[in-house]
């Protein structure tokens, strides 16, 4: 698994150090992001999975922002709180894991068509393993799409996403070393009329 050689050693620090499972073990069943950002995200995600695909929701949560009309092959959902996975009922398979203290993610190579992670990106500590362990799981060609906004839980954000750097060159970094290809990153949403802005920066696992 790859790291994160290139950036300094404060870069993937937080204010809270404690172990992530502590933070998030009571279940949260809020939206993270407002209606227009999470149709926003369901649009990209229509446009970008095809029906019948496997899929990977990675750090997910109770809910997917999967179009709801839409009928997948299987979608695998890897959270760190059971409750909240287990009210998710787009997830035909549950991961609980902490990504921060392993990577490594328990899925079969080549085992899945495409693979979203939704404004959660911030917290990694590892993004670069991470990355690289969905690639290793995703088929030749296939997408990953990863969205985000301006929320997030500051004390558990790691210092280099609170530091002014652009969250797009910084998730396009991460997937490029990653090994992923095709990276473009693209802003469905601004801040307009004081709703959620959306930044989605998406690749695809080389052919």
């Amino acid at each position: 698994m790859t790291d994160t050689p290139d950036f300094p050693a404060w870069a993937f620090a937080k204010h809270d150090a404690a172990p992530d499972p502590l933070f998030y073990g009571s279940p949260r069943f809020v939206a993270h992001i407002d209606d227009r950002a999470i149709a926003a995200v369901t649009a990209l995600y229509r446009a970008t999975f095809a029906p019948g695909d496997r899929l990977l929701d990675l750090m997910s949560s109770w809910i997917s922002h999967l179009p709801a009309d839409v009928a997948y092959g299987e979608v695998v959902g890897l959270g760190l709180n059971r409750a909240e996975l287990d009210a998710n009922p787009r997830l035909a398979r549950r991961i609980v894991q902490d990504l921060n203290a392993d990577p490594a993610l328990p899925l079969a190579t080549a085992s899945l068509d495409g693979a979203a992670c939704c404004v959660s990106v911030q917290y990694l500590e590892h993004p670069v393993a991470v990355f690289g362990e969905v690639l290793r799981c995703l088929v030749p060609g296939a997408p990953i799409v990863v969205t985000v906004s301006d929320r997030c839980f500051p004390t558990k954000a790691v210092a280099i996403w609170q530091s002014g750097i652009d969250h797009a060159d910084l998730v396009s970094f991460y997937l490029q070393s990653a090994g992923f290809a095709q990276v473009r990153a693209a802003r469905p949403l601004a801040r307009d009329g004081g709703g959620d802005p959306l930044l989605a920066v998406t690749g695809r696992r080389p052919a």
